[in-house]
C-alpha cells in the first residue's frame, strides 16, 4: 500500500526515493526506513560512494509504503526501468525537478 510523503515522517514506513544531481542529471534510486535521516546523509555527502562522487543530493521523487517487501520490490522495479521512463515518472509529479527535501525550511 502506497502512502503519502507526510506519513513517512510518522511511524514505521518505508520510502523509495529518487535523487538527482540536477534537472535531467544523474539519478540514484534508494529505499529507506528513515527518509529524513537518509536525506541528511545524502545532502551532507557523509557516505562515500556513488551519490557523493556525483554530488547527487536533490530529492525529486518519493513513494512511501507501509510494507518493507513492497518498498523493496518497487525499488527493484524502478532500477530496472530505462532512463526515459524514470524521467517521465519524476516529471508527472515534479515537472520542475524541485527539491522535495522534507527537512528544508
Amino acid at each position: 500500500m502506497k502512502l503519502h510523503l507526510k506519513a513517512s515522517l510518522m511511524g514505521k514506513h518505508y520510502a523509495v526515493y529518487i535523487l538527482a544531481s540536477g534537472k535531467n542529471g544523474t539519478l540514484y534510486i534508494g529505499v529507506t526506513s528513515s527518509l529524513l535521516q537518509r536525506i541528511v546523509q545524502h545532502k551532507s555527502l557523509a557516505v562515500p560512494g556513488f551519490t557523493k562522487r556525483y554530488r547527487i543530493t536533490r530529492l525529486v521523487y518519493v513513494e512511501v509504503f507501509a510494507n518493507v517487501n513492497e518498498a523493496i520490490a518497487r525499488e527493484k522495479q524502478l532500477k530496472g526501468w530505462n532512463r526515459a521512463w524514470k524521467i517521465k515518472l519524476i516529471e508527472q509529479s515534479n515537472p520542475n525537478w524541485d527539491d522535495l527535501d522534507p527537512t528544508a525550511c
